[in-house]
């Protein structure tokens, strides 16, 4: 792991070349956040398995970040037959109906007072483009900074979404605060309460949960404030962009809210945006909220 540290978090960042089997096609290689540890209350974040040290690298861990191969509805993004471009991840392939990464693209490092930045620069299926991961550390504040650049000859028209995975409680408990216009769909799984969004019942394990699209305030970035069992104050998690869409699910280990984004680069154009996470402080002693 690669590590970013100050008196009260430590960030564990995956190294893409020499943790590569903690990759696969779908989220990017280079400014990957595995865990956040605090000094006083330990890990703080968690993923669709849990506590399993070794899980699917198709679900992940952590905050990573993805660039989308094909729409919601099934539409194939910047592919060409069975070959495609995933920005950040490298080549995919289809076979046999199922998509893999025949070739994972090659991040460069630079360290940086309080950051790691990962840059690469890679061409599949007739497109290309460069693409910077900045991750940055300050007091209790994690941002993670984007920048890609259409270096091909033909448009890029892709998705990118945050798949952040909060961690939750032995009863999976969880509060979200939303804006007061946002919208939740019925039998979504969840309740709503004023601007307080919770599970509609524990959730059991890796394959119980919920899923559904939490329908946002129209023209706003994302902002909101969610539950931790050891932060008395919560996450603060926020977007310098307006999402396209917005998935929140959750299952027995974890929390997800995913903003979605609908890029479309130009040749020779580039678009840069920012995630923003503010950890509140841990009790003084470390343990979980009653």
């Amino acid at each position: 792991m690669l590590h970013l540290a100050n008196d009260t978090l430590r960030l564990d960042i995956l190294d893409p070349t020499t943790e590569a089997d903690r990759l696969g096609p779908r989220f990017t290689g280079g400014g990957f956040i595995w865990q956040i540890h605090d000094a006083r209350a330990g890990p703080l974040l968690s993923g669709p398995e849990g506590p399993e040290p070794h899980p699917e690298p198709f679900n992940g861990h952590g905050l990573p970040e993805s660039f989308r191969d094909r729409t919601r509805a099934g539409v194939r993004l910047l592919w060409s037959d069975d070959e495609g471009l995933a920005p950040g991840v490298g080549l995919l392939r289809r076979i046999d109906g199922h998509v893999t990464l025949a070739e994972p693209c090659v991040w460069h490092l630079l360290s940086k007072i309080g950051a790691l930045e990962f840059r690469t620069a890679h061409a599949a299926a007739g497109y290309a483009c460069a693409v910077t991961r900045r991750i940055e550390l300050a007091g209790r504040t994690v941002r993670s900074v984007s920048r890609i650049t259409n270096t091909g000859n033909q448009p890029m028209n892709f998705q990118w979404f945050a798949h952040p995975f909060f961690a939750l409680d032995s009863n999976s408990h969880l509060k979200l605060t939303v804006p007061s216009a946002a919208k939740l769909p019925a039998d979504s799984g969840f309740t709503r309460r004023g601007n307080i969004v919770e599970p509609a019942r524990r959730y059991l394990g890796k394959d119980d949960g919920a899923f559904t699209l939490l329908e946002l305030p129209p023209a706003q970035p994302l902002d909101v404030q969610l539950t931790h069992p050891h932060l008395p104050r919560g996450i603060r998690f926020s977007t310098g962009f307006v999402p396209s869409e917005c998935p929140i699910w959750v299952n027995g280990f974890t929390f997800s809210i995913e903003p979605y984004q609908t890029l479309k680069l130009a040749p020779g154009t580039t678009q840069t945006w920012t995630l923003t996470y503010e950890f509140g402080a841990a009790r003084s002693d470390g343990s979980p909220i009653a």
